[in-house]
């Protein structure tokens, strides 16, 4: 499996990002004959040969590519020097040597890419072999309340994971509507940046304590098959709000690679009567609001806690995480599935 981390690098390769775009630029400009190209003919800009071939690669080979935007720096994992011991990258061509703190149970370093700001460092990591859960965790996904409740019927615990992100959500949704009256828009758009790095770390801590729990315990995840959820325009318009705002896909996401690198099992679950029905007797029950109530045998519980142990009971599977990677021809996740968004050069901390 490809990740991708995002470290801060706390360095100025203006000089050699500009570099970068002449580079760019003069390939483009002889398409004919940059097939024939080598870091030989760009070398009157400066830039160190083992960045130049690169960009030559990617600007020379590719036609759909007519014009140049953004360049980043790409050294290939043969100008990379890894010692896993100390946890050291060295970049001879950047002079750059920095130590970091990604797992190191990675296999190899594929390239990495450099902006005025941060490596994208590119990891193949090992997959552990998928085990055979007997017990499974169940995954009730909000957009109100927690963002995620976990129940595990084996033990009846519970975890409610989240509950900053409805309260996120509406603050800088207050803040933005009032910046937009005032026609400050290029404010609105970095709030909204905020936000979505606000939430993939929220996204990121929550994954990860799922999978971990399942992981320590041998249990499978089951979660409900959200597919064309905001396709349903029965909803209220404060609820699609939420569901837009927050978002299920990366969640879903986070969860599906986190799983996989730990062998951890991913169910997805008809949804339909889980957060109607009573986990205890089956029947259908009364919900109002975060309250759920069966007339039948009389179980009072949280509603979403209700809704969690239906998931984790639900025998109605509609596909597993790993079909659904086979029919899209794909074994890993996207290669930007994992991103730092922090300074520091760690993974996720969760």
């Amino acid at each position: 499996m490809i990740l991708t981390y995002k470290i801060k690098h706390h360095r100025d390769f203006s000089d050699e990002l500009k570099k970068a775009k002449q580079v760019a630029h003069y390939v483009l400009e002889h398409h004919p004959h940059s097939a024939k190209f080598s870091s030989k003919d760009v070398k009157q800009f400066g830039l160190k040969s083992v960045m130049s071939n690169q960009i030559i690669r990617k600007y020379g080979r590719n036609k759909k590519i007519k014009r140049v935007n953004k360049v980043k720096l790409t050294i290939p994992k043969q100008g990379i020097q890894y010692a896993p011991a100390s946890q050291i990258i060295k970049i001879t061509a950047l002079k750059l040597e920095l130590k970091h703190e990604i797992p190191i149970y990675f296999d190899t370093i594929n390239q990495i890419e450099v902006d005025n700001e941060y490596l994208f460092v590119s990891v193949t990591h090992k997959e552990n072999s998928e085990y055979e859960a007997t017990e499974w965790l169940g995954v009730d996904r909000n957009t109100t309340g927690h963002i995620a409740v976990v129940a595990s019927p084996d033990t009846g615990k519970i975890m409610k994971l989240g509950k900053s992100g409805q309260h996120i959500h509406e603050k800088y949704k207050h803040i933005r509507k009032n910046l937009q009256k005032r026609g400050k828009y290029r404010k609105v758009k970095q709030l909204k940046n905020r936000e979505s790095r606000i939430v993939r770390d929220i996204n990121h801590k929550i994954s990860k304590k799922i999978v971990g729990n399942a992981y320590e315990n041998g249990y499978g995840i089951k979660l409900e098959e959200l597919k064309g959820i905001r396709k349903n325009k029965k909803q209220a318009k404060s609820f699609r709000y939420s569901l837009n705002s927050w978002s299920f896909y990366q969640f879903q996401m986070m969860i599906e690679y986190k799983a996989k690198l730990l062998g951890v099992p991913i169910a997805y679950i008809d949804p339909a009567y889980t957060s109607q029905s009573c986990s205890r007797c089956g029947h259908i029950g009364d919900r109002n609001g975060k309250n759920f109530q069966c007339p039948s045998c009389g179980h009072v519980e949280h509603a979403d806690v209700n809704a969690a142990f239906n998931i984790a009971l639900s025998p109605n599977i509609v596909r597993f995480a790993t079909e659904s990677d086979v029919a899209k021809g794909n074994t890993g996740i996207p290669k930007a599935a994992m991103i730092r968004k922090q300074s520091t050069v760690e993974p996720h901390a969760l």
